[in-house]
């Protein structure tokens, strides 16, 4: 484990002659350390081995990687990127980096002067506590950046000061020039003064030492839970580039719904859906229906020929795969989700992409819990279990999510393409999907933000959503798995 200490002291200057004295004396140091820095790092594996997983969750492999401040280039290394640029103010860091891994590229920078002119997919800054301009070099860091590139920013929780320079001093970790003791609320000043809006926080190691078996309890279970989740010693916090709103008028829409035996809302789902983009189209993805909903799409398609109004046959497996499939056969921008049963109002759609459109969120989920709703709208057991299972996501995603199960979701269909590819990997196989694209939207480090709807009786049909005992086990073991993939 390597941190800050207060031990070495930059020499004595005078204006920004000061702050270039600091950077010098901070390079020298690396350079005195440089041919060392990797017993520091064997000798603390576990606390290495932990953050490691932590970015290769967030960081998808085969990527355009920069890392800011790579030290030897072990954490680059280990993300498996495509294409690996590691950045670092000692020339001789630089060399025992290229040295230990030639099949990536490393070069001589101070992050405050940063001038690649090439563009990342993700953009690590590592030592932020070791860098004397820290808004500087975020502006330098934006210019690198494409509007989907993530900023993930490793910091050490400045509440550990007195014990990181207590192992200092003792010779338990490395020391460093003057570091700067930076909390959470001061990164997302400097990333939101940079043009950065930070999506996603993680928090780890309250025991940052191997124990057998203490290590491992404390780690995965105490430091995830509320309160001491804020003591962890390292925190982990991804941004994205503010981007510019797009114009709703520019953007194809595709309003994927899922149905079976749905024959009487049909209609009222084609007359009362309103035009939403530059184009709409409406995909009825039919899970092999009885009642002849699939022949009510078509006499809706000669009826409706201003329309473009498509019948997609769906698996006849479950919800989740009847929505893959229509995903899958969507061609707009954007892909909506609106259930046959029209207890969400269509009317209320464009809510949702305007949300999206205008970067409010990445990923825009429906909230049915907050307008008041007709008594039998929801059942109790239902009522009971939403709000549990809010409560539970919000809990593991870090980011408040009120209504799991509204089946109204509005994502960027780029968003989808990358999400499919982790269909399937939260222990159980989800029914209804709705977990799979919240947690696929946590795996990406997607925003999550949530449109309060105006919830209605079904008033044609009957629900699907029965067995609500034998559902929510479901539910708690795919919670129970996703505990383990998003705690890193």
């Amino acid at each position: 484990m390597n941190s800050p200490s207060t031990e070495i002291r930059a020499p004595e200057s005078w204006g920004p002659d000061a702050l270039n004295a600091v950077r010098e004396a901070r390079r020298e140091h690396q350079e005195s350390i440089a041919d060392r820095r990797e017993e520091y790092i064997r000798s603390n594996r576990y606390f290495y081995s932990r953050l490691k997983r932590v970015l290769q969750f967030i960081v998808e492999p085969r990527m355009r990687v920069l890392e800011i401040r790579c030290e030897t280039g072990h954490l680059l290394a280990s993300l498996e990127p495509s294409y690996g640029v590691g950045v670092e103010i000692s020339g001789a860091m630089v060399e025992v980096a290229q040295r230990r891994h030639p099949n990536l590229c490393f070069v001589m920078r101070d992050p405050e002067k940063l001038e690649l002119n090439e563009t990342f997919d993700y953009i690590l800054f590592n030592h932020i506590f070791d860098t004397v301009d820290i808004l500087r070099a975020f502006e330098r860091i934006r210019q690198h950046c494409t509007p989907d590139t993530l900023i993930v920013v490793i910091n050490y929780n400045h509440l550990w000061q007195p014990i990181l320079q207590l192992a200092s001093k003792v010779g338990l970790r490395s020391r460093f020039v003057e570091p700067n003791w930076v909390s959470e609320n001061d990164i997302r000043g400097f990333l939101k003064l940079a043009g950065f809006r930070p999506v996603r926080k993680h928090r780890l190691l309250l025991f940052p030492k191997w124990v057998p078996l203490l290590s491992e309890l404390i780690n995965a279970v105490l430091a995830r839970l509320p309160g001491f989740r804020r003591l962890c010693l390292m925190q982990v916090m991804v941004a994205r580039p503010l981007a510019e709103p797009k114009r709703e008028e520019e953007l194809a829409v595709s309003v994927v719904i899922p149905c079976r035996n749905e024959v009487s809302n049909v209609r009222h789902a084609v007359e009362r859906l309103p035009n939403v983009g530059k184009h709409t189209e409406i995909l009825f993805c039919d899970d092999k229906s009885t009642d002849g909903t699939a022949d009510e799409v078509r006499r809706m398609q000669a009826l409706y020929r201003d329309k473009d109004i498509r019948l997609v046959e769906g698996p006849g497996i479950c919800k989740a795969e009847n929505v893959w499939t229509g995903f899958r056969a969507a061609r707009g921008d954007v892909l909506m989700i609106l259930d046959a049963d029209l207890t969400v109002m269509p009317e209320e759609l464009p809510m949702f992409l305007r949300a999206l459109a205008t970067s409010r969120g990445d990923f825009v989920n429906g909230s049915r819990l907050v307008y008041p709703m007709p008594h039998l709208a929801m059942k109790f057991a239902n009522m009971v279990g939403n709000k549990f299972f809010g409560l539970v996501f919000s809990y593991l995603l870090d980011q408040r999510v009120k209504d799991t199960l509204c089946g109204t979701k509005v994502l960027w269909r780029k968003d989808w393409l990358r999400m499919e590819q982790n269909l399937g990997s939260w222990g159980i196989k989800d029914l209804w999907g709705d977990y799979e694209l919240l947690f696929g939207a946590s795996k990406l480090q997607l925003d999550i933000v949530e449109v309060p709807v105006h919830y209605q009786e079904r008033i044609h049909g009957v629900t699907k959503m029965t067995k609500v005992f034998f559902n929510g086990l479901r539910m708690l073991r795919i919670c129970w798995h996703a505990w383990y993939c998003l705690g890193g």
